[in-house]
Order: C-alpha cells, then sequence, then structure tokens
C-alpha cells in the first residue's frame, strides 16, 4: 500500500495507485474478450462437425450476451458492497469452465448452458472493471472506461491468428479447452490485486466531468427518462454491431471471401482473419480514443460523430464489401465507429448519476446489450427471407442515423438538467439523496 495526497487529502492507495488498477482491469477484460469477439471462428467448425445449423448454434450466442450482460446490476451490487476483488474470481472461473464446457459439448442443450456460465462469468469480470475504472477515475471517465473497454474489444486482436491456427491444426474442442483455462488463470491471479479506491471522489473532476455532489441510487436513476433514453439508443447502436460481430464469418462465407487472399503493407493474410485482426483493434482503439474526445467535448457531439461514422461505414460495406480489400478496410472503420459505446455510454453514467453507486448503474444501462443480442438471430431470418445481407445492413445504418440525431437533439439538452441538478447548480429532480 501507498499514500497519494490529492489536494490537502491523504488517501491510502494498492500499490502502483489508481493507474495499477486500471492495468489489471484491462487485462482482465481482455482475457474473456474471445468469449464474444472469438465466437465467429468456431461457428463454422461446430456446425461442420455437428450440423446443427447457423441459427440455432447462434442462439448461443445470444443466451451469452443476455446473460452476460442482465445479470451485471446484481454482480454490481455485490462490487459496491463487498469490493471487485471476490466478483471477478468467481468470474473468471466460470469463464474457464464456460469454454471447456464448450470443448466437450455433444449437444445444443450443453452449448447454452455452457453460454450462460460463461455469460454469467464474463459479466461479472466486465461489470467490476469497468465500475472500478469509473470509481478510480472520475476527473477521466471517458478515458478510463475507454481504456478499460479497450481491453474487451481489442483483447482478442493478438489471439486470432493463433486460435484460427489451433482450430485448423487440432480442432475447435483442443481451442476451446486451452484458451478456456489459459484466460481464466490469468483473471484469478490478477484478480487478487483489485481494491476500491480508498475514498470516492478520489481525483479531481474537471472539464465534461464536473464535481459531483449527488450519487443517485440505482432506483432513483430507473426513475428519470435521461437514463431510459440513454438505454434505448445504447440498445439501437449495440445492436447493429453485435450482427456484424456474430455474423462476420457467415458474412465473409455468403461472399466468398473467407479463404480470399489479401495484401495490406506487405503483410498478406486470409479475408477473414485479416478482418478479424484489424478489427479488434480498431475496436479496441476507439474506446479510448472517442472516451479521450468526449471528455473535451462532450458525451453527445462525440456520440453524434461516431453513429454518422457508423452509419456510412455500413452502407459502404454494403456496396463494395464483396472486394476483399474494401471488405477488410470497411469492416475495420465498422469496429472503429460501434466499439465506442462502450466508454461513452458508462462515462455518460457516471456523469449523470455519480460515483457512489457506479458499478450497479452502469451495469443496469449495460443491460441495453442484453436486449440488443436478442435481435441478432433477426439477422438471419432477414438474410433466409431475402437472400442477401443487404436488408440487415440498411436496417443497421438506419438505425444508427436515428441514434446519432437523438444523441444531439434529445439526450444532449435533456441530460443537461440532471447534470445541473447533480451539482446542485438547479432545482433536484427527483428526491434528495443525502450526500
Amino acid at each position: 500500500m501507498v499514500r497519494e495526497t490529492h489536494g490537502n487529502t491523504a488517501q491510502v492507495a494498492p500499490w502502483g495507485g489508481r493507474w495499477m488498477q486500471l492495468a489489471i482491469g484491462i487485462v482482465c477484460m481482455s482475457m474473456i474478450a474471445n468469449l464474444q469477439y472469438g465466437w465467429t471462428l468456431f461457428v463454422e467448425p461446430i456446425d461442420d462437425k455437428h450440423g446443427w445449423g447457423r441459427t440455432a448454434i447462434q442462439v448461443a450466442f445470444t443466451i451469452f450476451i443476455v446473460t452476460e450482460t442482465w445479470l451485471v446490476p446484481v454482480e454490481g451490487w455485490f462490487v459496491d458492497k463487498f469490493g471487485p476483488r471476490i466478483v471477478v474470481l468467481v468470474g473468471g472461473a466460470l469463464c474457464a469452465l464456460s469454454w471447456a464446457l464448450n470443448a466437450v459439448a455433444d449437444s445444443l442443450t450443453l452449448l447454452y448452458l455452457a453460454a450462460v456460465i460463461g455469460g454469467i462469468g464474463a459479466g461479472g469480470v466486465y461489470g467490476t472493471c469497468v465500475g472500478n475504472a469509473l470509481k478510480w477515475f472520475p476527473d477521466r471517465r471517458g478515458l478510463a472506461a475507454g481504456l478499460t473497454a479497450a481491453g474487451f474489444g481489442a483483447g482478442s486482436a493478438l489471439t486470432v491468428v493463433p486460435i484460427a491456427t489451433m482450430i485448423e491444426t487440432s480442432g475447435f474442442e483442443t481451442t476451446f479447452m486451452t484458451f478456456g483455462l489459459g484466460q481464466g488463470l490469468v483473471i484469478l491471479v490478477l484478480a487478487w490485486f483489485m481494491a476500491d479506491p480508498p475514498k470516492l471522489g478520489y481525483g479531481q473532476a474537471r472539464g465534461a466531468t464536473a464535481p459531483q455532489r449527488r450519487h443517485y441510487t440505482p432506483q432513483e436513476m430507473l426513475r428519470t427518462p435521461v437514463f431510459w433514453i440513454m438505454y434505448g439508443m445504447f440498445t439501437m447502436v449495440a445492436a447493429g454491431g453485435l450482427m456484424v460481430t456474430a455474423q462476420l464469418g457467415p458474412i465473409a462465407a455468403d461472399m466468398g471471401l473467407i479463404d480470399a487472399p489479401v495484401s495490406i503493407l506487405g503483410l498478406t493474410l486470409p479475408a477473414l482473419t485479416f478482418a478479424l485482426s484489424i478489427d479488434r483493434v480498431m475496436n479496441g482503439i476507439t474506446r479510448p480514443f472517442f472516451g479521450w474526445v468526449s471528455d473535451h467535448i462532450g458525451r453527445e457531439n462525440t456520440m453524434f460523430i461516431a453513429f454518422t461514422i457508423e452509419a456510412v461505414g455500413v452502407m459502404a460495406l454494403s456496396a463494395y464489401g464483396a472486394d476483399p480489400v474494401a471488405f477488410v478496410i470497411l469492416t475495420g472503420l465498422v469496429f472503429f465507429a460501434w466499439g465506442e459505446i462502450f466508454s461513452l455510454f458508462p462515462a455518460c453514467c457516471g456523469d449523470t448519476f455519480g460515483s457512489r453507486f457506479a458499478a450497479t448503474n452502469a451495469g443496469m444501462l449495460y443491460t441495453a446489450k442484453g436486449v440488443a443480442a436478442l435481435l441478432v438471430p433477426v439477422g438471419n431470418l432477414m438474410v433466409e427471407a431475402t437472400g442477401s445481407w443487404q436488408t440487415v445492413f440498411y436496417s443497421v445504418a438506419i438505425v444508427n442515423a436515428l441514434a446519432a440525431f437523438l444523441a444531439l437533439f434529445v439526450l444532449k439538452p435533456l441530460r443537461a438538467r440532471y447534470v445541473a441538478a447533480a451539482s446542485g447548480t438547479a432545482p433536484r429532480l427527483t428526491t434528495r439523496l443525502a450526500d
């Protein structure tokens, strides 16, 4: 333990201080990233062996996302009450068990059970790490949440090629078991070093994250219109991104691009492998980048820019994605303009509703991702009905354009009232909660 001084107040902090806590959270997030972003690599091999069909297999992905997100508020409550260590320890063990079960699953029932277990574990790790970042960095919520979320967005980038290679050489069963146990072990070790900040308000807030005097309880937050506006926007944007995330392998297969060679900057890889690698990197970079931008120009302004880019990128992918090089570049653009929701919305939630219940409140907002996951199979149904991915692309683009409009013209003025009320510069909007 070390003692750090902020203003006139000396505070005891864990070894390495808040930056070490942030680093631990980032690594833990990277260890659970493959449970979501590596899934698309396993869909075709699982179907080839068992013949269950893509739609049935993708139900496991939906179950994973639903359980990962909808239980985060409960896990956040445990974090707020008992601290982050125990939640991450249990989460890491469940993540390892999930992939071990995937390795031996001989029925859809067992595959779905593994998805439930993995979702609970990943949600515990994800919610804890993001909530901890919001608490440790009230002065840089956008950047801290972005860096933490980057671990999840880009954490699988370095393992895309090894996983794809191991599936090819050793089978998907061995790959599930090897990576599942390895990733879980790393989380179990790092969890012992996680800790709550010694005092809320650890950093000195500034700029877009003004000093927070009011801390909304989860019950109070749920009674505010601004929360539900954010929830609806989060659901809209997340649904499109999850469709692309889960279906990228099938999209490439239907376009005949899985093994098409692509050379960029002297590196040559199959189109799908290349796209997955670049997508993970871009999906990671975008989170701290747009988080940092939002700390300076505001959350809603940043949302408008990012969601507009996403709409344009998806339309371009629809028009030019059949070309292997364009497929790789444009999917990278789509992921760059999508992944920032996992830094912007938690930061926006912390700004609006305070730090004291940050893990629980951010967890409740994060359940929007679970709602969005229910829409992922709709993409398969659209393709089966129309015979192409064009309807899916158009729908995603329209939804992102609508979310961009809502960010600037609905959320921004509404949230300004609540931030003013929380800082004591405007009349209270709900019953006052003692600081």
